[in-house]
């Protein structure tokens, strides 16, 4: 676990998920409010994953889920945004958020493979 909590990639996705949730409170939509925070928990929940398994090979399957989960949570602020479910500054933050975050995701992949 303390390796985990080291890493930088994780920690802004755990920020990225609780500003999500704190983003959607007062929303409405039910649907839209549990899809966009399961996706945005989803992105920590399997860079934690991926880092609780044993070997590269789970670490680098998981990462690649958060990865799917960064594109998904992206999507979801933008549709929220167009929908007047979310105030559009802080939508827009948070969907460059989750591109920066993927971006780090990828960047650990690429390591993770080259290593093994």
């Amino acid at each position: 676990m303390e390796a985990l909590q080291k890493l930088d990639v994780w920690r802004r996705a755990c920020r990225l998920s609780a500003d999500t949730y704190r983003l959607v409170d007062g929303c409405n939509e039910f649907a839209f409010r549990d899809q966009v925070s399961r996706s945005a928990l989803s992105i920590a929940s399997n860079i934690a994953e991926g880092y609780g398994r044993g070997s590269a090979k789970d670490r680098v399957r998981f990462l690649h889920i958060a990865k799917g989960s960064c594109s998904e949570a992206w999507t979801q602020y933008l549709i929220g945004i167009e929908a007047g479910l979310i105030e559009q500054h802080e939508g827009h933050r948070l969907a460059t958020e989750t591109i920066g975050i993927s971006k780090m995701i990828y960047g650990l992949i690429r390591h993770l493979e080259q290593r093994s």
